[in-house]
């Protein structure tokens, strides 16, 4: 697994936020567990582009960041589910809220990103 060797900059807050939340899938894992209790296999399922190598290294650093918690029961075969914390429940609103902001701009953001894929292809050409 990759170990980092050079400590973050933590100056600020958003330099916090980003070192928690750092991680493709890691704000959609967080909106999911929130709706109730999740195993891996039903995150696998709702986000279907993660591997599950990803899903399980992102779910263990948002249990690290004390995020998340992972309950393991004691059955065969054994069953893990993940629930928010209390401090990861105080993100909801906000990530809520940056939701809301990307319905709003959702044409714009979907013209500057997609532009940004043809203006690759057109380089490569």
């Amino acid at each position: 697994m990759y170990e980092r060797k050079i400590l973050p900059h933590l100056n600020c807050g958003l330099d916090l936020v980003g070192e928690v939340l750092y991680g493709k899938w890691k704000i959609r894992i967080l909106w999911f567990i929130h709706e109730g209790h999740k195993r891996p296999s039903e995150l696998l399922r709702k986000i279907p582009d993660v591997s599950r190598r990803v899903l399980n290294i992102q779910l263990k650093e948002l249990e690290e960041h004390e995020l998340v918690t992972r309950k393991i029961y004691a059955v065969m075969p054994p069953k893990v589910e993940y629930d928010l914390t209390e401090f990861g429940k105080t993100l909801i609103p906000i990530m809520h809220t940056i939701g809301l902001w990307g319905d709003e701009h959702q044409e714009r953001l979907k013209r500057v990103i997609l532009k940004q894929f043809q203006d690759n292809d057109a380089n490569e050409a």
